[in-house]
């Protein structure tokens, strides 16, 4: 049996032992990069199932997280999200309800306020007595030295498989380095003058639950035109600086200008409780930018390309690394104009 047979065999039965009937499941084709989902159908009815990647492959527990994050606001009535019908933790399934939307390509000032109104829903949800429970999200960014770390880790795992990637050599050597140390000198120096730590982890009275790689690339579009939100493999808590960076600079989602204006100002206020938000946002946006920057050179590390191989991507990998290598170069070329407030 060929592994794209063997893969819809085994969706086919997890489906059909969850639900405890006969089903029919295909796959989609999501523009996904690690997780699978497979759209299940039984009589009238039709759910989603997100195959999670392996833990060898990974060791975070996408599942367990996004399982979680699920109850959670399901706990609290939060209906713009799909709801957990089922789990195969010995196999990494979750059977999640059918949201029938489509991508969100044009976004609207109603989309920048859907949003916020979703996020807003998600803060509130850090004082409840299950707020405990979660866990930290991924690469959950806590202080400066944290978003620097990161970066650094990011930039030595490019180096090392770069030696025969001349192209990449010479953007790192030539662009990234030196805009690195830049702007990691200027925010230490934005932190300083208002007396913050850069090397002091966020308080825990300041962090949020957050929807982390939230942002209008993991919504849908309904049929009504309203938002429905999914994707919550690496929900947590978090410096909410990260997300709202995370939103204005998302290279899968480009935001007009006018556009991240009303999304940081609509931030700015509900997480403004916080007297530094402001500052650090300030101060870190460039930072995370530059980690988009490293972010979408991911494609040059070979366990990288092998998480996209088996998610179903089928372009090859040269015409993959040309392509992001562009971007990159791109995206760091107007970087100056993404983090003006």
């Amino acid at each position: 049996m060929s592994a794209p047979d063997a893969g819809l065999a085994q969706a086919t039965d997890v489906a059909g032992a969850l639900l405890g009937r006969a089903v029919r499941v295909s796959r989609l084709s999501t523009g996904g990069r690690n997780s699978r989902i497979w759209r299940v159908e039984s009589g009238d009815h039709a759910f989603a199932l997100k195959q999670y990647p392996p833990r060898c492959d990974d060791p975070r527990d996408r599942l367990a997280t996004e399982v979680g994050a699920l109850h959670l606001m399901e706990r609290y009535s939060i209906v713009t999200v799909p709801r957990v019908l089922g789990v195969d933790a010995e196999h990494g399934y979750a059977l999640l309800s059918w949201i029938d939307g489509g991508d969100v390509t044009a976004i609207g000032d109603a989309d920048i306020d859907a949003a916020v109104a979703f996020l807003t829903a998600i803060h509130a949800l850090r004082t409840t007595p299950w707020a405990v429970e979660q866990p930290r999200a991924a690469e959950a960014c806590l202080s400066g030295f944290e978003i620097e770390r990161q970066m650094q880790g990011r930039l030595a795992r490019l180096r090392d498989v770069a030696r025969n990637e001349g192209q990449l050599v010479d953007f790192i050597s030539g662009s990234l380095v030196d805009r690195l140390a830049f702007e990691s000198a200027k925010a230490k120096h934005r932190v300083a003058a208002a007396g913050l730590a850069f090397d002091a982890e966020l308080p825990q009275e300041w962090r949020s639950l957050v929807p982390s790689d939230f942002g209008f690339h993991n919504s849908l579009r309904k049929q009504d035109g309203s938002l429905a939100f999914v994707d919550f493999e690496y929900f947590g808590w978090d410096d909410p600086v990260k997300l709202t960076a995370d939103i204005l600079l998302h290279p899968g989602r480009v935001l007009a200008p006018r556009q991240r204006q009303r999304f940081r100002q609509a931030a700015t206020g509900l997480y403004g409780a916080d007297p530094a938000f402001a500052v650090r946002l300030s101060a870190y946006l460039p930072l995370f930018g530059l980690r988009w920057v490293l972010i979408l050179l991911n494609e040059f590390i070979p366990e990288r390309w092998q998480r996209r191989v088996l998610a179903g991507e089928i372009a090859s990998w040269s015409e993959v690394k040309s392509r992001q290598l562009m971007q990159a170069r791109a995206f760091l070329a107007a970087l100056a104009d993404k983090v003006e407030a």
